[in-house]
């Protein structure tokens, strides 16, 4: 494994596991989870040297920060564990967002509780609120820091004035947001931000919610129960059209001997050393196929046919529905 930096001072595995497929929203985001193989994914992960690990107060909601404490047990000082607050919640489902100063306190303190650790590492506004000014919700944050809660801070999907005005309030240590060879849209104004104020940058969802993987064909490939069949880059009219994306990235992979998720990654990790992507993953097959990623270099001519083959803009449907598009980029 090899090693970044997310801010000046948070040392992170290059390539970090996002936990979510193992317990996301109503538990089976990315179909159903064997526990047995996702705590046996979470070992193998810290094997491979991975110290960076992502989950969140609304997978599950709850069970996705419990899962990963009980993996952590017993070894917890060699890894950095991030989570992430900022919804509400009655009688177990989301009711909206939620960044007031008395949520930030209420989400650390079970956060804490649910993963069994004394100060989480990095923890993340989830969506920004757009009823509270973001320096309320991080001067919220910074309190849990001054107390020692809290390490460092995140925010998740910001846009850039929200990124500044955060940064200005107290040090922003990272950003996460979508972002892989089919979501381009933070290089334009997003991506410089964070280098010029030194943020590291965290893209989910690097492999396209598994789209780059070329192991999904056609829809019919997708669990009944699997949330992508109400993706609207999965769907109908746009599948066939995202594919050729995917063709591109089968042929470089060719070229390198290896599979078509290790060049989406190699992708990004190859756009700054401030960036540090977190596939997810469920199972530990997919995991050691991803970690592989960070022993491959792009070369120029790799990295213009991809580049090519993915303008930004250039993917077929938005990467959510309506409802979810209204909660980024605030």
């Amino acid at each position: 494994m090899k090693y970044r930096k997310l801010g000046p001072e948070l040392e992170v595995s290059a390539l970090g596991l996002g936990c979510m497929p193992m317990a996301g929203i109503g538990t089976a985001m990315y179909g159903t989870a064997s526990r047995a193989e996702s705590l046996a994914t979470i070992d193998r992960a810290i094997e491979l040297g991975v110290t960076f690990f992502d989950t969140a107060e609304v997978y599950g909601p709850l069970v996705n920060e419990e899962l990963l404490g009980h993996a952590i047990r017993g070894r917890r000082d060699r890894l950095v564990i991030a989570t992430k607050f900022g919804f509400a919640f009655n009688d177990g489902q989301v009711t909206g967002v939620d960044s007031s100063p008395a949520n930030v306190r209420r989400a650390c303190e079970g956060s804490l509780r649910r993963l069994g650790v004394d100060v989480i590492d990095l923890f993340y506004q989830h969506r920004v609120d757009p009823n509270v000014p973001i320096e309320e919700t991080v001067g919220a944050m910074a309190d849990l820091v001054n107390e020692g809660k809290v390490r460092f801070l995140g925010l998740s999907e910001a846009g850039a004035d929200t990124l500044e005005k955060a940064h200005a309030t107290h040090p922003i240590a990272a950003l996460q947001s979508e972002y892989s060879l089919w979501e381009r849209g933070i290089e334009e104004e997003i991506l410089p931000i964070c280098q010029d104020l030194g943020i590291g940058f965290v893209p989910y969802s690097p492999l396209g919610r598994g789209f780059l993987t070329g192991q999904i064909s056609s829809r019919d490939d997708l669990p009944e129960d699997d949330y992508r069949r109400n993706d609207p880059r999965y769907s109908e009219e746009n599948f066939d059209q995202n594919m050729k994306l995917v063709d591109v990235v089968k042929e470089v992979a060719g070229r390198h001997h290896c599979s078509p998720a290790q060049i989406a990654l190699a992708w990004l990790l190859a756009q700054g050393d401030f960036i540090v992507p977190i596939p997810g993953s469920k199972r530990r097959a997919t995991l050691e196929d991803s970690m592989a990623a960070v022993d491959i270099t792009l070369s120029d001519a790799d990295l213009d046919q991809l580049e090519a083959a993915a303008p930004v803009g250039g993917t077929a449907g938005l990467r959510y529905g309506e409802r979810m598009m209204s909660m980024v980029r605030l």
